[in-house]
């Protein structure tokens, strides 16, 4: 048995190949995102590891927020005197480190990354655990002289002698370019400025006498945990924060895990896509060549083979399969995460695929992926394998029982569909987003599964439609090839299942999309009163200099301001909740228009007053004129009042949390040192929409990374943000394809190897070589076209599903994007040519004699 099963394989080894390339795929996926997460990660451990402080003092700060108010953090300076007291510091060092600057040249475009990274600016201060070392000039001197480094450099043609302008918190200044510093560890892909360590803190933060933070060197022979605790007890508990080297590097590590998390989930998705399309694939193998060798196994059944036997041979082919199909996986995922390190570097984040980790967890996890995938998909087809009676051995018979499982996915079909129909509706009906969200995911799982599983029931009322033109249009080999496609509608509807998958999710992603940009669009007309809103590129606030030249533009009426901070609320409910409120000039009613349940602008905007989403209110006991404590960085508290109380839909509201807002004053009196992070501008009387852009436009040609838009501008930011989701599910849909295009070919060409005899026939009979190829690729189309069908139909209803959970946000306008639909079926009958041609070609190629004695 074991000598049958291996020739049956090598016998079969074209075939089974294009199996194999789904399973390659998927866990190249698997095998890729590990080895580029583990790369980067032990990358960057050692980074921070070899340049962290043995102990770093720095403000405390218990307060997080998504969006920064501008504001720098700040230690006295005359800190690193006091510590370098405490016994068993051999030398402490004031820091200063800022990320709110911008850095252009002397033509205004921004020298710093493109690719989110920050530009940071730092003091010079070299020590023997310094990631950059100075390779050609000489060190700053003064408040006029920099360093930059030898990447930024280079990808921003800058060299020693040119003159940059630092656009920073307390002002604007220039620099001239007197060395460049080259890192001889990872460049995590920021842009660093280096200013003399005398002249920095006036420089960036304003005051000489200030500090970002402290480093501390610890004395031979002491620990970094004692030399925290005797730093603890000198400035006392809970005043700074203080971590360890390995804290520090953990924490650092921390915040880069989040990016290294979307970067594997997003790999995972691809793999998960690659396996649940490349399951119909190998089934669908399978299940072929065990009806083509019915005759085979029939006859090993009549020389003695039991039924353990037989179903354990297929199984064995399947398991071969999976490992031969594993090893290249992981052989192509190695190759994948080269790729993803030197997209990185492109990126400038100069990783070494020398150093390329290849953890225990990653090989394990490609076999077990791979090996697992195959097994589960031909256990099926085994069993059915299992049923072959020895009589099969006289006659080309079908396997045992071949139409009795449309019975049998007639009712576990209708079950399982019904279960989910009930989810979906569920979800429709639910008034809580959280319910609403877990009933959606419930119905999207149990529907798909039901369509895959009833697919085949669908095959003959669908095709008689779909292909209902091809007799008249193409005459018998059109009706042939409607024929041929509704000759097995189990083979039909797992080929067409493929396909399905990846069409289903995109039609879903579009219609949430969709309805999700029509959503804000007209909130953003309802909400939005300003002429222009002027913003930083990557949301990050800007200096008090933009402000201020903003409010000096020729033509500029009202300038109204909108600044962030994080804060922290304790609601009469117990709960303290952390969120970030925005602080916003008195006349906001003239460029906004807010909905209040209670109360107004006035009162809300007024001293010790603010206002509040009249939900969460209603969610955490809040009223109308209650008085909630309140806490800012750096340990600044208060209590202010519920002035209003705003009705907002979530497309329209402040956006964070609890829509937390105030007066200018109390965010100034409580966050000195913030920057804005939005103006609202509208032109003055006499003036033009047009002519203010222009003189905006050119006030602003300083600073390149602050952008003005219009109503339009606003709504085509909206949109592309919502786009980058769209592009990744597009991107899954591609994945989808290919796996599914490997589906047809390999159905097609089976099944033209089936049909052999008959095509010999029709050939004999005066079908040419191009009638041939035509009725082949017409089946393909019909195919594809079927799937496309289901798919979409399918994604429609869970994009329906998903506007009823955004409604439950504000979100409540529903919206097809009907030419994405008709691209998509219109790809589809595509993919089915493409996927056809081989197959038609080889069939149109084949002996006419050879092919009517062929068995």
């Amino acid at each position: 048995m074991l000598k049958a099963t291996l020739r049956s394989f090598l016998a079969h080894k074209g075939r089974l190949l294009l199996s194999a390339l789904a399973v390659v795929l998927s866990v190249a996926f698997v095998a890729g995102s590990l080895i580029f997460s583990d790369t980067v990660t032990h990358t960057f451990d050692r980074l921070f590891a070899s340049t962290s402080a043995d102990v770093t003092v720095g403000p405390k700060d218990d307060l997080d927020s998504q969006i920064p108010s501008g504001a720098a953090e700040t230690v006295p300076a005359a800190l690193a005197g006091r510590i370098a007291e405490v016994d068993g510091v051999e030398s402490a060092h004031a820091d200063t480190s800022v990320e709110n600057i911008t850095v252009v040249d002397s033509e205004n475009e921004s020298v710093g990354p493109t690719t989110g990274a920050p530009t940071v600016a730092t003091d010079w201060y070299q020590t023997d655990r310094s990631p950059l070392e100075l390779t050609s000039g000489r060190a700053p001197e003064g408040a006029s002289e920099a360093l930059l480094d030898a990447d930024t450099a280079k990808s921003k043609d800058v060299s020693v002698g040119d003159n940059l302008t630092v656009l920073a918190q307390p002002g604007t200044f220039k620099v001239e370019i007197v060395g460049i510093a080259t890192f001889t560890t990872t460049n995590p892909g920021a842009a660093l400025l280096f200013l003399d360590s005398r002249t920095a803190p006036d420089q960036l933060l304003g005051s000489p006498d200030t500090a970002t933070s402290i480093s501390v060197d610890a004395a031979p022979g002491v620990t970094d945990a004692v030399l925290k605790q005797r730093i603890a007890a000198e400035l006392g508990t809970g005043a700074y924060d203080l971590q360890t080297a390995d804290e520090q590097a953990e924490d650092a590590a921390a915040q880069l895990g989040g990016f290294l998390d979307v970067i594997k989930y997003v790999m995972l998705g691809f793999a998960g896509i690659a396996v649940l399309v490349g399951v119909f694939l190998i089934v669908n193998t399978f299940s072929m060549l065990i009806a083509q060798r019915t005759r085979e196994l029939g006859l090993l059944r009549a020389l003695g083979a039991d039924r353990r036997q037989v179903r354990r041979s297929v199984l064995t082919e399947a398991l071969l399969l999976g490992l031969v199909g594993s090893t290249l996986g992981l052989a192509a995922g190695i190759g994948l995460a080269a790729g993803l390190i030197e997209l990185m570097s492109a990126f400038g984040m100069n990783l070494k695929s020398t150093e390329m980790v290849i953890g225990v967890a990653t090989p394990v996890s490609a076999y077990v992926v791979g090996i697992g995938v195959t097994f589960v998909a031909a256990y099926l087809p085994a069993r059915r394998a299992s049923g072959v009676s020895p009589m099969a051995a006289l006659a080309d018979a079908e396997v045992a029982g071949a139409g009795r499982p449309l019975r049998v996915r007639a009712w576990v079909g209708s079950l399982v569909g019904a279960a989910g129909v009930g989810a979906l509706a569920g979800c429709v009906a639910s008034s809580s987003t959280s319910t609403s969200a877990s009933l959606l995911g419930l119905g999207v799982v149990l529907t798909l599964i039901a369509t895959v599983i009833a697919g085949p029931l669908l095959v003959r009322p669908v095709i008689r439609v779909l292909g209902g033109a091809f007799p008249a249009l193409f005459g018998s080999v059109g009706r042939m090839s409607q024929r041929n496609a509704l000759r097995n509608p189990r083979r039909t509807g797992a080929t067409a299942a493929a396909l399905m998958v990846g069409l289903a999710l995109v039609g879903g992603m579009s219609v949430a999309s969709a309805s999700m940009s029509k959503s804000f669009d007209e909130q953003i007309d309802k909400t939005l009163g300003a002429d222009f809103v002027i913003q930083n590129s990557n949301f990050v606030p800007f200096s008090q200099e933009v402000t201020d030249k903003v409010r000096g533009t020729e033509g500029a009426g009202l300038v109204v301001r909108q600044r962030f901070s994080p804060v922290a609320v304790r609601l009469p409910d117990g709960r303290r909740i952390e969120t970030t409120a925005a602080g916003y000039d008195p006349r906001l009613d003239d460029v906004a228009r807010v909905k209040y349940a209670q109360g107004d602008t006035a009162a809300a905007l007024g001293d010790g007053n603010f206002g509040m989403d009249v939900d969460f209110a209603k969610d955490h006991g809040v009223r109308l004129g209650s008085t909630i404590p309140v806490e800012f960085p750096a340990g600044r508290k208060t209590e202010l009042k519920v002035a209003a109380l705003t009705d907002l839909e979530a497309a329209e509201g402040f956006g964070t949390q609890g829509g937390l807002f105030f007066g200018f004053a109390t965010i100034e009196k409580y966050v000195p040192g913030g920057q804005d992070s939005v103006l609202y501008v509208n032109a003055a009387s006499g003036t033009s929409e047009d002519q203010l852009r222009a003189n905006l436009d050119e006030t602003l040609d300083p600073y390149p990374q602050v952008q003005v838009r219009d109503l339009a501008d606003y709504k085509k930011l909206v949109h592309d943000q919502i786009a980058v989701l769209l592009y990744l599910v597009y991107a899954l849909l591609g994945l989808a394809i290919v796996i599914a295009v490997l589906g047809v070919v390999n159905t097609l060409a089976l099944s033209v190897v089936e049909r052999t005899r008959e095509i010999g026939l029709l050939r004999a009979i005066g079908l040419s070589r191009r009638q041939l190829r035509r009725m082949i690729r017409l089946e393909s189309v019909v195919i594809a076209v079927f799937g496309a069908v289901l798919g979409l139909a399918l994604g429609l209803v869970w994009g329906v599903c998903v506007q009823q959970v955004l409604a439950l946000q504000g979100m409540r306008a529903f919206a097809v994007p009907w030419t994405t639909i008709l691209a998509v079926v219109i790809g589809s009958a595509v993919v089915g040519i493409v996927a056809a041609l081989l197959p038609a070609l080889r069939a149109s190629r084949m002996n006419v004699l050879a092919a009517i004695a062929h068995e």
